[in-house]
């Protein structure tokens, strides 16, 4: 690909290309003396910095993962983009002309980077008259009421740019074109309906722009304002788009790159709202993920800025879930992880209306460390006054050590779980080797059976009720209205509910596209043999996914009843306020029986 372009046109973009300016938007550098500058490795975790930019000469080296070269391959390897998109994305930031080789044509793909800038143009556009309509016009003004309502000042509703998309569906369609964009551009934009390209995708919702690195919007989430019905869906956010990859963009991390930088910290907070509130509170160094769980890429964005990370997800039972699937996440990437303990609020909005700046930015201040964290909603969760108990609470803390990257943290947090569970540290020691011992045979056993169909999956009844969707995927609206990726247990079923869900989100729930994103061989057998087999043939689909969803929820229900019963039998009352909030965990205790009484009877 190198060869179409100028040797001229190379030569001026490495000649005219800050390469610090560059690295710097991702990873934080230090100078060291002169035009040298040192920070942590964005390819590979790490704490001590060995990491080299060399300003004057144009080149980086990493010392700890041997990666290495100019400001092009930075790019190249950083983004995963080929070579002559990152040259002509760096010539039209210098403002340098993009030239080919005399008798070379440019390439099929070459006109790619130039159709991103166009969508960025759209969206930009797009982002600015929801902005005017909600600031400016009567029929934003419901919108306008409802995010003033929540406690957000006008000045952070301009820094957000939020906006309000009309109810009218049919209006964006006919203001676009009056701006020259014409329909079949519009009809990959993914602002308008696949099915009804008319219709616009967004409609009657308060507007949350979504920004890559550069501050340009790329992508909207979009909350509903007036549900009409029980399909309608409380957020809705774009799916993956040319100028747009959802799993590898966080929302707000333009504004919180330099507070990042400042504090070597981030907050993973759950959705736009809550990291809104972060930031009208000052804490800028706020981020989320864009309507799903927490992922690797995203941890990879921000690791070479940060060396804590602090999470902030809701407290409620999905919001736990998600705490201890981001600690383990951050901890395999070596970051250091403190849990922010909501009181007073399900979430940090809600805190921040109800209680103000200084009671959010106390509960930042008091976050603990997830190894504290984890112990305590253990000792929650089992009846660890019993071996079995203890037992079990050590073969979860157990993830949680094997996720460490460091062996004397690794033997620091056994010492702690001995300690609080009044266990012989020799005693835990041998159990932890035994069970990684016994992993390793299991992983070596797998390893010697694999035939190129990849590893092996526990098929149950989570597992099988996905894959009776797959045979009817009318079925998965029903299920995803009732269950999330976070209720299910057996991991081979939480991967194919999130294929589920991402094709679903994008409208691309075909058979074709699951199999694309399974990645594993073996998943891909499973789902064929199912469908060729027949054997969800009629109305069994549609039946397994209902007694799937209630064995789902009933696990979930019963996990939250045995946690709440524990924590009653060890309430010791000493006051009223004592005996009140006994009074209120017995009531939330008859709740979830009347639930459970509910399920079954259904």
């Amino acid at each position: 690909m190198a060869g179409y372009l100028s040797d001229d046109t190379v030569d001026a973009v490495l000649s005219a290309t800050d390469i610090v300016s560059v690295v710097g938007e991702y990873t934080r550098l230090e100078r060291r003396g002169g035009n040298d500058w040192w920070g942590c490795c964005p390819f590979h975790g790490e704490k001590t910095p060995s990491f080299h930019v060399d300003g004057d000469n144009k080149f980086f080296h990493c010392f700890g993962c041997h990666k290495g070269g100019n400001v092009i391959t930075f790019v190249m390897e950083m983004e995963k983009t080929g070579f002559v998109d990152v040259v002509t994305s760096l010539a039209k930031r210098g403002g340098i002309e993009v030239r080919f080789k005399d008798g070379q044509r440019p390439p099929a793909d070459y006109n790619r980077s130039d159709e991103i800038e166009r969508y960025i143009e759209l969206y930009e556009r797009t982002a600015s008259m929801f902005h005017y309509i909600l600031l400016e016009t009567e029929q934003g003004k419901s919108a306008l009421d409802y995010i003033t309502g929540r406690g957000i000042t006008p000045e952070i509703i301009r820094k957000f740019r939020l906006g309000y998309s009309p109810a009218d569906r049919r209006w964006l369609k006919t203001f676009l074109r009056k701006k020259n964009f014409s329909d079949d551009f519009l009809a990959k934009s993914g602002l308008f309906s696949r099915k009804y390209p008319d219709v616009a995708f967004f409609s009657d919702r308060l507007m949350f722009p979504i920004f890559n690195r550069n501050g340009k919007v790329v992508a909207f989430g979009g909350r509903i304002l007036h549900p009409q019905g029980a399909d309608d869906r409380k957020y809705l956010n774009s799916g993956d788009l040319v100028q747009f990859r959802k799993k590898e963009t966080l929302f707000a991390m333009n504004f919180a790159k330099k507070a990042m930088r400042e504090t070597k910290s981030v907050i993973f907070c759950e959705g736009y709202m809550d990291c809104i509130a972060y930031h009208q509170c000052g804490i800028e160094y706020a981020v989320a993920p864009l309507g799903t769980a927490l992922t690797d890429e995203q941890v990879r964005m921000i690791r070479g800025f940060v060396e804590t990370v602090y999470l902030s997800f809701d407290s409620d039972e999905a919001g736990q879930n998600a705490t201890l699937r981001a600690i383990l996440m951050c901890r395999r990437q070596n970051l250091t992880v403190k849990v922010i303990r909501l009181r007073g609020g399900k979430d940090p909005a809600e805190i921040m209306l109800n209680f103000g700046k200084e009671t959010l930015t106390a509960q930042v201040k008091n976050a603990i460390l997830d190894s504290d964290y984890l112990l305590t909603r253990l000792g929650e969760k089992y009846p660890v006054d019993i071996p079995e108990g203890k037992a079990k609470a050590a073969l979860e803390y157990f993830q949680y050590v094997d996720a460490l990257q460091s062996d004397i943290q690794k033997e620091s947090c056994l010492d702690q779980l001995s300690q609080t569970f009044n266990l012989r540290p020799e005693a835990v020691k041998r159990d932890f080797d035994n069970r990684r011992q016994a992993q390793e045979r299991t992983d070596t056993r797998l390893n010697n059976n694999q035939t190129g169909q990849g590893t092996q999956i526990k098929v149950d009844a989570e597992l099988r009720g996905l894959i009776a969707v797959t045979s009817d995927l009318d079925q998965f609206k029903m299920m995803r209205d009732e269950l999330e990726e976070s209720d299910f247990i057996n991991p081979g079923a939480r991967k194919l509910f999130a294929i589920l869900a991402e094709c679903y989100d994008s409208g691309t729930l075909t058979i074709k596209d699951i199999l694309a994103r399974c990645g594993e061989q073996e998943f891909a057998r499973l789902i064929t043999e199912d469908i060729s087999s027949g054997v969800y043939q009629g109305n069994t689909a549609g039946a397994v996914v209902q007694d799937t969803i209630k064995y789902v929820k009933r696990n979930r229900l019963d996990a939250q009843r045995n946690a709440l019963v524990q924590r009653i039998k060890r309430y010791d009352v000493v006051t009223q306020e004592d005996q009140r909030q006994l009074n209120q965990l017995l009531e939330e205790k008859m709740n979830l029986d009347r639930q459970i009484q509910s399920l079954e009877s259904r």
